[in-house]
């Protein structure tokens, strides 16, 4: 058993000390590649992980990458014998269509940003996805949660997602706690209520298996 986890922000550059990113702390990630390599100890858990500052999870493989470019390289480089890909990731959607040389100088004038899509790694992604595997997404968002994001799981060709409603203060980015709703392609939906990362980790990660073993 193979199992790739993507995890934390990434950072799109505009010039050589400054970036684009969001708040992700790579919390949820870190979390699912623990529990991945908890419930297969026999396994390979392989964590690709945005810039973080979190302590390694025992017995997994860490792949660093920056960009929203560098985590598409790896999560391919990672996927073709993988059983499942948990993407946790907040990949950045737009990066500055132009990375400028050295710092860019202050002046006194207003500085205007062009900006570009970033790949689309799921989409990218599920157009390798072999029939065995399995493939989990997330869709943070705060509003139209579920609508939104069974949309991303048809159009990704994800087998589940985890909808993750972001506009609470006590849970999702920079928090200890989450709650999320567990849609599946065949229509299954668990609810499961705030608590830590860790433990709902764990609890996402044992109802994949179970149908797996099935």
């Amino acid at each position: 058993m193979k199992i790739v986890v993507t995890a934390g922000p990434t950072r799109e550059k505009i010039d050589h000390i400054r970036y684009i990113s969001n708040r992700s702390s790579g919390r949820m990630g870190y979390a699912l590649a623990a529990a991945g390599k908890k419930f297969c100890p026999d396994g390979e858990t392989v964590l690709i992980s945005g810039p973080v500052n979190l302590p390694i999870p025992d017995g997994v493989r860490v792949v660093p990458v920056e960009s929203a470019e560098d985590m598409l390289a790896a999560v391919k480089a990672e996927i073709s014998n993988a059983n499942i890909l948990i993407m946790a990731a907040a990949v950045a959607d737009y990066r500055p269509a132009t990375v400028f040389p050295g710092k860019i100088k202050k002046s006194g004038d207003d500085m205007v940003l062009k900006l570009e899509r970033t790949p689309d790694i799921l989409f990218e992604i599920s157009q390798i996805k072999k029939p065995d595997q399995i493939f989990v997404g997330f869709a943070a968002e705060t509003e139209e949660l579920i609508g939104r994001a069974i949309d991303k799981m048809r159009r990704k060709k994800l087998d589940w997602i985890a909808a993750n409603d972001i506009a609470p203060a006590d849970r999702g980015f920079e928090s200890a706690d989450n709650a999320v709703t567990l849609l599946g392609a065949n229509g299954e939906r668990v609810d499961f209520p705030l608590m830590s990362k860790g433990e709902l980790a764990e609890k996402i990660l044992a109802r994949i298996m179970s149908g797996i073993k099935k």
